[in-house]
């Protein structure tokens, strides 16, 4: 066959070497027609040599197959004898197949089923003894329990050898062979009528002793007859009667505490309530944690949740009667009509034109309107002392509302899923028999509802209570003479009573660890910080603080622009404040930077599915919102500051500096001025820079040591932008006038002027980038500008003037 294959090779290989010389006679038949077609002599002669290239090539085909037909023959032969031994083979391997298995193979199919006959015989020998077995095993438990429920009057063996039974197949029990062995002359009834009667019988009898230990409050009888339950097959009849014993114990502790208080507390005083509340699901924890083993250990896994469910009722009708007995005492339905009722007069009229209020006086502030009433709070009905010590209470019950349901909730998935609610890494669901309790429905009507309603107008009531009573900082002056006692921040009395209200209304309402509070008390707060406390300080800068001069043309009272400082420098220090305040509560760690990922502190106090995320999320929309409106009017007062305040007194200030300052004289000639004024050249070229810095100190050193450093930077970064187009404007107002010398005092008394502007911000030296080009282009050295010219803009330079202020600055100095 190899022979054969390279034969075949052999001959495909001669194909294919004939091939090339074949290829270019490819129209042999082109030239046969041209042959019978030639009408000239050189055309036959053209033809007759492609008809003898043709030959010779066939020529070499027929030489090359005659010289490999000596292989094939060959080849052929060799195959010939491999197919005579191999049939050779083939008769041998069918005669050993014919002779000598077909024996083995009919004998080993006779064992096989010779086996298979021994085996279903031993199945069914095993099957009759273990049905034996059964039933011995049977006759002797009818026989126990009868015997142990006669004279011993033995109940745990009784019950023992019932649990036994209980293991024995029903159909062994209610068969025919069992129903003829094992009745006696001692127990004639049928064995599943004896273990039924010895049932009811035993769990008759338990009850009965149970509820008696129970009423003796003997532990150890009711944890006896307890156990026997589960082997007797009344499981359920064992976790009711067990419910509702630790029930009564409950509702018996609750009826103490609420009849004769705790530890000598009575109802008059503060958190009675909460502490019973406390107290109550203090004591099913306990029952909870105490019992369950004993419960897991004799009932089996997952029964403790029938105790559980049990219990939760008990705590809807305990809980039920604790809060109506503090709503009815605190007068809560009252409280939250004179809460929704609460007009908010102050705010409403400040939010009016000052041509439209009614003038409502200051409560115990300095101005006009000081002495009234010391019933602040209580000007309109609602006692705020009232309204926190309501809140705070709510706050604590709820709190241990949360942390009762996160223990109920985490027992509760243990026990369904026989695993901890984090081993698989899947968050805490609020258990079923929390959201379905009565308890559940009235902690939101009773409590997180009056709470989210009295914590919103608390807030917002604390915001109008700051601002009648708001004091500016005394003796802040613009007169460098005279000292400032107070310490910065120079901020408004009202931010920081504010700042503190909210920290602690936000804190309050996470330790409630309620989502649905937080859900309606932090938008509540971004509310009320971004309409009233960002617009009582709106209009505040408009209305009383607005810097406008007296009279036409002047500048406005000194007390005016100080009072417009604070109340910018307020809400910038109002920002800072929340920042801390919100960044705190979210709690990042290095470790996890990411801002929409939880801190542990809001994970602990928010374990359930993403509740930590969703508050997280309120607090950054809360802090996202107000910054960007307290941000707004920041920009806005800083630019009415520079317009009507710094603006203003800058012109002076620029208008002495450049006080016959004269950059067309030469060198030479500004000698012969000094000469002839008997003065120094070189104070003549530090007056531009001294003048500047004396004006300049005057206008701003007494606004930048009221201002925080913020404010200051963006108000001095406004002012360096507005002086470095007024300087533009000033270097191009000399083109053609300028000396050589004169271009020179120029650079000097800018980049003199930029120093002082930027001293302690270096960063405002780039605001006076243009100013800066346009020097450096009018002093340039004619080839240094000729080869900036022939590069373009390949002169590695990042130009801020465009190709016209380039030329109008080269063209700055009056060149011969």
């Amino acid at each position: 066959m190899s022979a054969l294959m390279h034969s075949g090779a052999s001959r495909t290989h001669s194909d294919d070497a004939t091939t090339p010389s074949a290829r270019p006679n490819h129209n042999h038949h082109a030239a046969a027609a041209g042959l019978e077609n030639a009408a000239t002599l050189a055309e036959v002669r053209a033809a007759l040599e492609a008809l003898h290239v043709r030959e010779a090539g066939l020529t070499r085909r027929l030489d090359t197959l005659m010289a490999s037909q000596t292989d094939l023959s060959r080849d052929l032969g060799r195959l010939d004898m491999l197919r005579a031994g191999l049939g050779s083979q083939v008769i041998a391997t069918r005669s050993i197949g014919n002779d000598m298995l077909a024996t083995a193979a009919e004998t080993a199919g006779d064992l096989s089923g010779k086996v298979r006959k021994l085996d279903l015989e031993k199945s069914r020998v095993e099957d009759t003894l273990r049905v034996v077995e059964q039933v011995a095993e049977l006759k002797a438990c009818v026989h126990g329990v009868v015997g142990s429920m006669g004279a011993p009057q033995d109940w745990e063996a009784a019950a023992g050898y019932l649990s036994r039974a209980s293991h024995v197949p029903e159909a062994i029990i209610k068969g025919p062979f069992a129903a003829g062995i094992v009745p006696s002359v001692e127990v004639p009834d049928a064995p599943w009528t004896t273990l039924e009667n010895a049932k009811e019988s035993l769990c008759t009898l338990f009850l009965r002793e149970f509820e008696k230990a129970a009423a003796d409050g003997d532990g150890t009888k009711v944890t006896r007859f307890f156990k026997l339950f589960p082997l007797i097959g009344r499981t359920e009849v064992g976790l009711d009667v067990y419910g509702r014993y630790v029930c009564q114990g409950v509702a018996g502790t609750a009826r103490t505490t609420l009849k004769d208080g705790i530890g000598g507390q009575t109802r008059k005083d503060g958190f009675f309530y909460a502490n019973a509340l406390t107290k109550l699901f203090e004591h099913i924890a306990q029952i909870v944690e105490g019992h369950g083993s004993l419960v897991e250990r004799h009932y089996g896994a997952g029964k403790m949740v029938r105790v559980i469910e049990r219990l939760q009722m008990e705590a809807d009708v305990q809980g039920g009667i604790i809060l109506d007995t503090w709503t009815d005492e605190c007068s809560l339905d009252r409280k939250l009509t004179d809460v929704k009722s609460y007009p908010f007069s102050f705010l409403v009229q400040s939010f009016l034109p000052p041509q439209s209020r009614n003038n409502t006086p200051r409560i115990n502030s300095p101005a006009a309107g000081a002495g009234t009433s010391s019933r602040a709070s209580e000007d309109e009905g609602v006692n705020m002392k009232e309204v926190d010590a309501l809140l705070s209470e709510i706050a604590v019950m709820l709190g241990r509302w949360s942390l009762y349901t996160r223990f109920i909730s985490s027992k509760y998935a243990r026990l369904i899923l026989v695993k901890g609610p984090d081993s698989d890494g899947s968050p805490l669901l609020t258990a079923d028999v929390i959201t379905k309790s009565n308890l559940y429905k009235k902690i939101m009507a009773k409590l997180v509802s009056p709470y989210n309603v009295m914590t919103g107008f608390f807030f917002r009531r604390s915001v109008e209570k700051s601002f009648q009573l708001d004091e500016y900082p005394p003796g802040l002056s613009l007169k460098m003479n005279k000292p400032i006692e107070t310490e910065a921040p120079y901020i408004i009395l009202a931010v920081d009573d504010v700042m503190y209200i909210m920290n602690s209304t936000i804190q309050k309402s996470i330790s409630t660890s309620q989502r649905d509070v937080t859900s309606s008390v932090i938008p509540s707060i971004e509310r009320i910080l971004s309409a009233d406390f960002i617009g009582m300080i709106q209009r505040k800068m408009r209305d009383e603080t607005y810097p406008k001069p007296v009279i036409q043309g002047g500048f406005p009272p000194e007390d005016k622009i100080v009072q417009f400082i604070v109340l910018i420098n307020s809400l910038e220090t109002a920002n800072q404040y929340l920042n801390r305040i919100i960044e705190g509560r979210i709690s990042h760690s290095q470790d996890n930077p990411d801002a929409s990922i939880p801190g542990d502190g809001l994970k602990e106090s928010f374990p359930f599915e993403k509740d930590a995320i969703m508050v997280a999320n309120q607090l950054h929309k809360l802090q996202k919102t107000f910054l960007a409106k307290s941000n707004e009017l920041l920009t806005e007062g800083i630019n009415v500051l520079f317009e009507r305040v710094v603006k203003l007194r800058l012109r002076p200030v620029l208008a002495e500096t450049f006080r016959d300052a004269d950059y067309t004289l030469t060198e030479q000639e500004l000698a012969e001025y000094a000469e002839q004024n008997e003065e120094d050249p070189d104070q003549i070229n530090e007056v531009v820079a001294r003048r500047f810095e004396r004006g300049w100190d005057m206008l701003m050193k007494p606004v930048g040591r009221i201002m925080t450093p913020a404010t200051f930077s963006v108000l001095l970064e406004t002012t360096a932008r507005y002086l470095s187009r007024v300087l533009e404007k000033r270097i191009l107002s000399h083109s053609g006038k300028t000396s050589e010398y004169g271009a020179i005092r120029i650079e000097r008394d800018f980049t003199a002027i930029i120093s002082i502007v930027a001293k302690g911000h270096y960063g405002i030296r780039e605001v006076f980038g243009k100013v800066t080009q346009l020097m450096m282009v009018a002093n340039m050295e004619d080839e240094e500008w000729d080869e900036l010219v022939t590069l373009d803009d390949d002169d590695g330079i990042e130009w801020l003037l465009t190709e016209d202020e380039r030329k109008k600055a080269r063209a700055l100095v009056r060149r011969s």
